[in-house]
């Protein structure tokens, strides 16, 4: 139990405050293209976990009707998430042309009285995200210690990039460096929780591990194709995002066969 909560902290904590410690050490914006590749690679390593891991095994742990319910209400619960995130940022669901909108950075930029309040809300609503990415960790950690440490790898690969994109509009900002990292790196601690509630489950019986392993795949699933895709395509204006999101999927198809 001790290891999973470790592997939910190493994906959660440290990865979003290695993205964010990049940015301060940078002291600029990511590369736009660099950024959106990383995403995209993460985004194909995770489809790939996604259906030749976590979607096998649910499927063997109970159906593929179960299963099937599993995603969809991932699907759900994610969505769900998002339109909180709406909310609580003021942002209108629609696809963002750029980093600056995606991660609202005009309200933090144009507003500099309210620069911080800003900032935390942003990692509100990161912190949101990371709940299921901690419950895929926990359910898939305590049936197979391995799953639920590649999933741990995945999940960094995507939170560290996310990182750096979140904390450089409040670096340029004007808030210190060590004030954004640990706000950063704060709002990854929700993956522990997850990964706390994923346990939980993971206790239960066979039917609940596989419930909470496709419901994660779905939460997953509707992220890449839902957000990281879109986005990385808008953003780059090209066909390099799909590119790398393919390699990504041969990647994680190689590591989940291993």
């Amino acid at each position: 139990m001790i290891q999973i909560i470790l592997l939910s902290a190493f994906a959660g904590i440290f990865a979003t405050g290695l993205g964010s410690l990049i940015s301060a050490i940078l002291l600029k914006r990511p590369s736009e293209n660099m950024a959106c590749w990383m995403l995209s690679f993460a985004a194909g390593v995770m489809t790939s976990v996604v259906c030749f891991g976590l979607v096998m095994e649910s499927i063997e742990l109970a159906s593929v009707a179960i299963t099937i319910y599993g995603l969809i209400l991932g699907v759900i619960i994610i969505m769900t998430l998002n339109r909180i995130v709406d909310k609580i940022t003021g942002d209108d669901p629609k696809i963002h042309h750029t980093h600056a909108e995606r991660y609202h950075e005009k309200q933090v930029i144009q507003n500099p009285s309210k620069m911080l309040r800003a900032g935390v809300l942003i990692l509100i609503a990161l912190a949101l995200h990371n709940i299921p990415e901690g419950i895929a960790i926990g359910a898939g950690g305590i049936h197979d210690f391995e799953l639920g440490a590649l999933l741990t790898i995945v999940i960094a690969m995507h939170n560290i990039p996310e990182g750096m994109a979140i904390a450089a509009p409040l670096l340029a900002g004007g808030i210190t460096r060590w004030k954004v990292i640990l706000l950063t790196t704060m709002s990854g601690a929700t993956t522990i929780l997850g990964g706390l509630f994923g346990i939980l489950i993971g206790n239960i019986s066979d039917f609940a591990v596989a419930i909470s392993l496709s419901a994660a795949g779905g939460a997953m699933l509707y992220v890449v194709f839902g957000e990281i895709i879109p986005q990385s395509i808008v953003m780059t204006k090209n066909r390099t995002a799909t590119i790398v999101t393919l390699f990504g999927i041969i990647v994680g198809l190689i590591v989940t066969q291993i």
